[in-house]
């Protein structure tokens, strides 16, 4: 289902599909760019690839059938497409840290993007992917050790992206989803630190994933329902 272009340098994939998705682009769509120079990350966080170390790839999706309620789903399924493509060509055992950043050994691997975007076809997903191939910044992980390239591991990740959006489409609250979700998340069972939009934060163990993929937190004061936020995991002590 995928058309793949590939440019040598772009600003942000995701801005750029996203450009592409108001001007008609059908779904399918996939950029790949050997350099991202001003990428964006989730809370608005920057990530940039200096040329030839990083895989930056953003996909179009059009998801017609499923209710907006369910589109929540999508960066978690993104990331289930990409934690089994790499245990798939490497291995390499990774894991999610709710929502959807990929990690190796509790550092980051890679980070996901999903964007609504409003056209005038109807609205579309950008699903932006940013993983460290060659090389990683100070604190972060790569694949530099396994041998891999950015070919396989782009491969790797369409094939099943384009499975489990498939399985998505036809059945958007079933339950295979959030079962493979489950087993991919090493945040469940952790003692987790939650920083809230606004500034606040929360303290309790991960216990679940709702049906809306939201995090389920105990604390003191009982559980809570998380939708969004930055999640740090507590050693233990």
């Amino acid at each position: 289902m995928w058309r793949v272009s590939r440019v040598a340098s772009t600003a942000s994939t995701n801005a750029d599909v996203a450009d592409a998705a108001r001007a008609g682009e059908p779904e399918g769509y996939v950029l790949v760019a050997d350099e991202q120079t001003a990428g964006r990350g989730r809370l608005g966080r920057s990530w940039s690839s200096p040329p030839g170390t990083s895989l930056s790839v953003s996909v179009l999706l059009r998801p017609s059938g499923p209710p907006a309620t369910m589109w929540s789903w999508l960066p978690l399924l993104v990331g289930v497409a990409a934690v089994e493509a790499i245990r798939a060509v490497s291995a390499v055992d990774a894991v999610l840290k709710w929502p959807n950043d990929v990690q190796r050994d509790g550092r980051k691997l890679a980070g996901i993007l999903v964007e609504r975007v409003e056209t005038p076809e109807g609205p579309a997903a950008v699903a932006g992917i940013g993983m460290n191939i060659a090389s990683a910044p100070e604190s972060a992980a790569s694949l530099a050790d396994t041998g891999v390239t950015r070919a396989e591991v782009l491969d790797a990740i369409l094939t099943r992206l384009a499975a489990w959006y498939q399985r998505w489409l036809a059945e958007p609250g079933g339950s295979d989803l959030a079962k493979a979700y489950r087993q991919a998340c090493g945040t469940l069972g952790q003692q987790v630190r939650v920083e809230l939009p606004g500034g606040s934060a929360i303290t309790g163990r991960a216990i679940g994933i709702d049906d809306a993929g939201r995090l389920i937190l105990s604390t003191s004061a009982g559980d809570r329902i998380i939708g969004a936020g930055d999640i740090l995991h507590l050693r233990p002590h």
